[in-house]
């Protein structure tokens, strides 16, 4: 498919396929991207994926490589993706509204998102304890009264968000410093041989928890090492005591703050057209130059001051204080130079396949973790702990071209990816149409279609009506099949 051609279909101003096509295609950049940095927990230890010391080596490519994540990659790609999960709620909602459904889009929505709970807790127990699904089912359930609220009142919440993020950090410093005053205290009676009291024991514990996600013990990295080189079973039991702890956070954590902070932003970008190529040439172009100029400084000077205190557990907390807005600035810039991208009609052979990445990003999301999974863990192939940090992006970039090549053409013989039409059926307690029949698999240009996405998982489609036969997938994805 020629530049010209996906110009003249896939990117005219306000039409409904030009807005899924922008948005999906953002999503699968998204996808994509944040296994940039989940691949480093299935990899190693958790603790590598902030302090490269750990594990997986610490100079030269590797460092180049630690020092780019951070400054790059690190929380951005987050964002965007929970940027899409806010975005999809309004989608929803909006669509009801247009045909007068108001009132019973609220019982879809709350079945949607309880199934993905289902499902996140699913693949953070069986698969992988890193999972995204079950934190962002939670926000979700709590998203929805917001969905009217004007760009400016959403952008005010997520402004607040972030400060407290941020004010968050500065104090978590003066807390840490204090642990490790009270552990240190806790540390030099128990090794005189004196006998503790619950609350210098308590300090220990506390202490040595922290530091086993930023500087690990010995005992604590050889236990979290040896269950990922052993079997299933030996695995599992590591992995719930994990998710456990990790699904007990309190809702109003910071860690959720994170991305629901990034959903209210994605919300008000959509409710101005910013995500759907709807703005000026001359908008994104500040966007992108001011989200750089702002987040690039930021990050690296951050990310280069963590490095030089050696990842001190206290000063950690005050060094990576600048993180939020640092990540915030260059996401938006990441966003603003996808949209420039696409107003121009460039790069549409890359940009078509995105799409059809970002559409099955819910299926595409698990394979992540299954085929992590099966190659680095020791019922697998068992790689963990065997590549350094730079070489586990050669798997990064072989997973990205298969499903890069392999999502299009999916999705020009299916409605949806395999995940994607089981959590629509269950959602409508019907099962959905799934197959594309030949006889309906035309040449020629189909009409614009009006597409229901639901959040950021999935842009899932409105049912065809009764006797009527569903429409084909988007024509972004028939073209990058055909490319």
């Amino acid at each position: 498919m020629s530049d010209s051609s996906a110009s003249s279909t896939s990117f005219a101003p306000v039409a409904s396929t030009e807005r899924l096509y922008a948005l999906d295609t953002l999503r699968g950049v998204a996808l994509l991207g944040i296994l940039l940095m989940n691949i480093l927990t299935f990899a190693f230890p958790m603790a590598t994926y902030f302090n490269p010391n750990v594990a997986g080596g610490n100079s030269g490519p590797n460092w180049a490589i630690w020092f780019v994540q951070y400054v790059f990659w690190d929380g951005k790609m987050r964002a965007i993706f929970s940027l899409m999960f806010g975005v999809g709620l309004l989608l929803l909602t909006e669509r009801a509204s247009k045909r007068g459904a108001d009132a019973g889009i609220a019982d879809v929505y709350l079945r949607r998102i309880l199934w993905l709970l289902l499902f996140g807790i699913i693949h953070a127990f069986l698969v992988w304890e890193g999972d995204i699904l079950y934190p962002y089912a939670l926000i979700g359930l709590a998203l929805y009264p917001f969905r009217k609220l004007s760009p400016k009142a959403l952008l005010i919440i997520a402004g607040i968000q972030i400060a407290l993020l941020t004010g968050a950090s500065i104090a978590g410093g003066f807390e840490a410093k204090e642990k490790k005053q009270k552990y240190e205290e806790a540390a030099a009676l128990k090794k005189q041989g004196k006998t503790l009291t619950d609350d210098q024991k308590a300090a220990l514990e506390s202490w040595e928890s922290q530091l086993r996600y930023i500087a690990p013990t010995p005992e604590q990295l050889k236990k979290e090492i040896d269950a990922h080189k052993a079997g299933y079973v030996e695995l599992f039991k590591w992995r719930v005591k994990e998710v456990s702890q990790w699904h007990g956070m309190p809702y109003y954590s910071p860690a959720m703050w994170d991305m629901m902070a990034m959903m209210f932003i994605g919300m008000a970008l959509y409710k101005t057209g910013v995500l759907a190529t709807q703005r000026s040439w001359r908008f994104y172009g500040w966007m992108a130059a001011i989200g750089f100029l702002l987040g690039v400084p930021l990050n690296a000077v951050s990310t280069w001051l963590t490095w030089k205190v050696a990842f001190d557990p206290v000063q950690t907390n005050w060094t990576m204080a600048s993180y939020q807005l640092g990540r915030v600035a260059m996401a938006l810039a990441y966003v603003a130079v996808l949209q420039l991208i696409l107003k121009a009609g460039a790069l549409a052979w890359l940009t078509a396949r995105l799409a059809a990445v970002g559409q099955m990003a819910f299926s595409n999301y698990i394979s992540h973790s299954l085929i992590c999974s099966t190659l680095f863990y020791g019922y697998g192939f068992g790689l963990y702990q065997r590549m350094e940090r730079y070489q586990v992006y050669g798997v990064v970039a072989a997973i990205w071209t298969f499903q890069l090549l392999m999502s299009p053409v999916w999705l020009r013989h299916f409605h949806f990816g395999p995940l994607e039409w089981c959590w629509r059926s269950l959602t409508y307690w019907k099962r959905q149409p799934f197959r594309i029949r030949p006889e309906v698999a035309v040449t020629e240009p189909a009409a614009p279609q009006e597409v229901l996405v639901v959040d950021a998982l999935t842009p899932a489609r409105e049912a065809a009506p009764e006797g009527e036969q569903p429409n084909r997938e988007p024509r972004a994805a028939e073209a990058a099949a055909a490319d």
